[in-house]
């Protein structure tokens, strides 16, 4: 049965998610892709897919009709997270109809853990009819592939206005819905009007709203930083098993034994309308470190993240600068995924990267989805409370992923798959000449690992995602590694390269939970960005000058300075011993820190499960060419790395 050459692009990145991969030689007979480097498991073949897709010429019947939910009791628009239901998918002919041998296609979301329609087993999760009133119509459904079914037309063709009426959970089992909740979860209708293996897919296709399930975890977040006398705000959040929002829930949150210097209400009252989320303000009026605990709604329990409240080092702002939402091949809509960061996550920047050329619509074919991202960046960007960028990622299956941020609103998508820009010299080159970042990630491993063998660009490339969803892409020494990853291709060989870049972590997150990814997934990852000022500029400044350190997900607190110098900064070749200062407050025990110089780990000091380390040292003979940064990992696993010190 003749599918899309898409439907195959979308099945081999879920497979290459979970397998690692060997690279053939690249099929390349023309030459259209031939380069003189790429990446050591560089997709050639998925590039050559997207390609021949994007140019397909499409009949005038792909992608006609509509299609739409049947509502009735027993067919809600709306399911619980991990439940199971029944739904009733009508799709109407369009006036070209569906040629004998064309096909619909249902592809239920992809990306997350909706049961893959079958019309096979009655008695099975998933059990799907296809019926029609069309007399002489015979419809042939069978499953394609993950969340994937197609329906093909035989004995005549469907004509305009002609109904096919498809049950998705027909059987005893019904039908279980994604895992994570979202607002508009697609329902996917495509159609390939005349059978020829290219199909295209309603941009409005059905969607059903996913809740979240009973609560089940309480979230205390704390500003890392503060100074004395200045008023803060806790957030608090009460979320369900797999770190869904939405819970209408009603009590109160009882903060319990609020140490002396902090001026808080003691109670915070929630009602249904809340949805579980309330911000409180509070005054820390002495220096010193805090933590809060409570107790919930359901005695649900828990402790915040340390505060450090003094005078001393820049304040720490934290940033989850790589989002998807169901845009591409993410969860949730751009409004409830950024009002997520913001009331959820206690964020303060945040920057949504749907990807360009990947997902069910493409963003560079569909200017009203990246028009929508714009939208929402803006709408949410308050300077001094919140900050937002718009943002993109460039997916590049042969040189690596990057996302790239852009200072303004006024930024464009500059396709991967684009020509003009598919090669990284090609992207930084559109870019100049506009105050622009871009970000190398999951540089180490699957799906994609970064060709190292391209210099990153200074200008637009002076930090890199060291740490995601994906694992840590640091060296092989890293606990939590990115799973196929690489010898010789970590960040940390990119350093021995005599590339100077410092460090973030951000989520890459896909399951509408940006800076708390790492809740539901083994990892996941945050940004710690030193900057007195909460705004665009000062935020781009920060990454510019690598004033900028990545955990895993937690919120652990970790200054480092060389004789004075801040992390990230450049040293001129010294004559003297130099002195290196760390100080770790962590939400859980230490289990060490790590001293890496030039690629070596030079010195381990045991946490002994303290959560408040500080440590004084001496660097000696250090030599031009050098780096030296801090590692501090985490009884529960979690990390922390400061940007790397680098020596002139």
């Amino acid at each position: 049965m003749a599918i899309s050459p898409f439907t195959v692009v979308l099945l081999s990145l879920l497979v290459a998610a979970c397998e690692p991969r060997v690279e053939s030689e690249p099929p390349d007979p023309v030459g259209v892709l031939a380069r003189d480097s790429a990446s050591p498991n560089a997709r050639w073949e998925m590039v050559e897919e997207l390609r021949q897709d994007l140019v397909a010429e499409r009949h005038p019947s792909d992608g006609g009709g509509r299609a739409w939910i049947e509502p009735d009791p027993e067919n809600s628009t709306s399911v619980t997270a991990g439940t199971s239901g029944r739904w009733t998918i009508l799709y109407e002919a369009g006036p070209l109809g569906i040629a004998e041998g064309g096909m619909i296609f249902l592809q239920i979301s992809p990306f997350w853990g909706w049961t893959t329609p079958q019309a096979v087993d009655e008695q099975a999760p998933g059990y799907t009819t296809v019926t029609t009133d069309a007399p002489g119509v015979e419809l042939h459904p069978s499953t394609l592939g993950e969340q994937l079914l197609g329906i093909q037309v035989a004995g005549r063709a469907l004509r305009s206005g002609e109904r096919i009426r498809v049950v998705y959970g027909a059987g005893p089992l019904g039908a279980r819905a994604d895992r994570y909740a979202e607002r508009g979860s697609r329902f996917w209708i495509s159609v390939d009007g005349d059978g020829n293996g290219t199909r295209k897919t309603l941009a409005d296709s059905p969607a059903i709203d996913v809740k979240p399930g009973p609560p089940a975890r309480l979230l205390l977040t704390l500003p890392s930083s503060a100074r004395p006398g200045e008023t803060v705000r806790l957030t608090t959040a009460v979320l369900d098993a797999a770190g869904n929002a939405g819970c209408r829930v009603a009590g109160k949150v009882v903060l319990r034994e609020v140490p002396p210097g902090l001026e808080i209400s003691s109670v915070i009252p929630l009602v249904p309308e809340d949805e579980g989320r309330k911000s409180v303000e509070l005054v820390a009026t002495r220096e010193g470190i805090y933590r809060l605990r409570a107790e919930g709604p359901g005695e649900l329990s828990a402790e915040s993240n340390p505060m450090v409240v003094g005078e001393e080092g820049m304040r720490i702002l934290w940033a989850d600068l790589h989002i998807h939402t169901n845009l591409s091949d993410g969860t949730g809509i751009p409004e409830d995924v950024l009002r997520y960061a913001r009331d959820v996550a206690a964020l303060d920047v945040a920057a949504i990267t749907d990807h360009d050329h990947w997902g069910m619509l493409f963003l560079d074919q569909h200017p009203p989805l990246w028009d929508q991202i714009r939208e929402q960046s803006v709408r949410f960007h308050q300077p001094g409370s919140f900050v937002t960028f718009l943002g993109y990622e460039w997916t590049s299956w042969i040189h690596g992923h990057r996302h790239v941020l852009y200072l303004d609103d006024d930024g464009e998508v500059l396709s991967s798959i684009d020509p003009r820009y598919d090669e990284p010299e090609e992207l930084w080159d559109a870019l100049r000449g506009r105050s622009a970042l871009t970000f190398a990630h999951h540089s180490a491993g699957e799906p994609i690992a970064t060709n190292w063998s391209v210099r990153p660009d200074a200008t637009f490339e002076p930090v890199t995602e060291i740490v995601s969803v994906h694992g840590s892409s640091e060296a092989a020494d890293s606990p939590g590694l990115v799973p196929g990853a690489i010898p010789g291709n970590f960040v940390r060989d990119a350093l021995d390269r005599g590339y100077r870049l410092g460090f973030i972590g951000s989520g890459d997150g896909h399951d509408g939970h940006p800076g708390l990814a790492h809740l539901a997934s083994h990892s996941g990852g945050v940004a710690a960005i030193l900057s007195e000022e909460l705004t665009r500029e000062a935020v781009f400044q920060a990454l510019r000058e690598r004033r900028a350190y990545a955990t895993s997900g937690p919120r652990i607190l970790l200054r480092v300075s060389l004789s004075g110098h801040r992390m990230g900064s450049v040293l001129k070749a010294p004559e003297t011993t130099e002195e290196l200062r760390i100080l770790v407050v962590s939400p859980a025990g230490i289990d060490r820190i790590e001293i890496i110089r030039s690629g070596q780990v030079v010195e381990r000091v045991e946490g002994e499960l303290r959560r408040e380390i500080q440590l004084q040292g001496e660097i000696h003979d250090l030599r031009p060419g050098e780096y030296l940064y801090v590692r501090v990992v985490q009884d529960d696993g979690g990390m922390a790395w400061s940007s790397p010190f680098f020596v002139d």
